[in-house]
């Protein structure tokens, strides 16, 4: 399947490198867009540099930081005008680990692939390094909350690290997507599974980032809970709602 693989930046001057090298070297049959929100490190400029060296590497440059949801739908979008059956998401900090790369795309490109596949710690096989006990802890807890909220049968919904057939994000309205942050995962896993598709997960190695600096901030964590909350409540109305028109039907 002709793939794409984006990656999101923002002051990633120097990890990008290491990152484009090993993709091309691990899938060098995949095409990379990067997508960079003007960074003031010149990662964009860095990008392009690159780009001119590798017909395979590609550039999107935005003009501003607008966040990581708005930078991926930038990046579907660019992708599907493009004709690319699958599109993944992979950060740019070297947390996503390119040797794991292979396994996600033979998942879902095999002929009954599901409709999104994650690459997720929390799954058997699954494992992070180098995160302290409380990031570990925020996490788990956090999907926990997810998979209570919504009944989502995916372990590592905020995961950043998946791939998408076209057909996936073509039933998806992007313009409606707002999210931003972790949350952005959780919403685009929210909209397969609550329309009927299939996601899987493999397990991936996740890697603590050793250079750069984290964008977690408490905002992220603010919007991730308070979106799902609301999902959860609307998700939950709803089936009890569907419930009591069954019961007064039975009646």
């Amino acid at each position: 399947m002709r793939t794409l693989v984006i990656i999101p930046t923002y002051d990633e001057r120097e990890s990008l490198p290491t990152t484009l090298a090993d993709v091309r070297h691990h899938v060098p049959d995949v095409d990379v867009l990067v997508v960079d929100d003007a960074s003031p490190d010149g990662t964009g400029e860095l990008a392009d540099a690159l780009a001119a060296e590798d017909a395979a590497v590609h550039v999107l440059h935005r003009t501003g930081k607008g966040g990581l949801g708005a930078a991926y739908v930038a990046g579907f979008r660019w992708g599907l005008e493009r004709g690319y059956e699958l599109l993944v998401e992979m950060d740019a900090d070297g947390s996503h680990r390119a040797v794991d790369l292979p396994r996600l795309l033979a998942r879902a490109a095999a002929p009954d692939g599901p409709d999104l596949v994650v690459g997720s710690r929390w799954v058997q096989g699954g494992a992070v390094v180098n995160w302290p006990w409380y990031r570990s802890a925020l996490s788990r807890g956090g999907n926990t909350y997810v998979r209570l909220a919504l009944g989502m049968p995916v372990r590592d919904a905020t995961a950043g690290f998946r791939a998408y057939p076209a057909r996936t994000l073509r039933r998806i309205d992007l313009g409606s997507v707002a999210s931003h942050g972790y949350c952005f995962q959780v919403d685009m896993t929210w909209r397969v599974v609550r329309d009927g598709g299939r996601a899987a997960e493999v397990p991936i190695t996740f890697v603590e980032r050793v250079a750069g600096v984290s964008k977690m901030s408490r905002a992220i964590v603010v919007e991730a809970l308070t979106r799902t909350t609301a999902w959860g409540l609307a998700h939950r109305g709803r089936q009890l709602r569907s419930l009591l028109r069954g019961t007064d039907r039975r009646r």
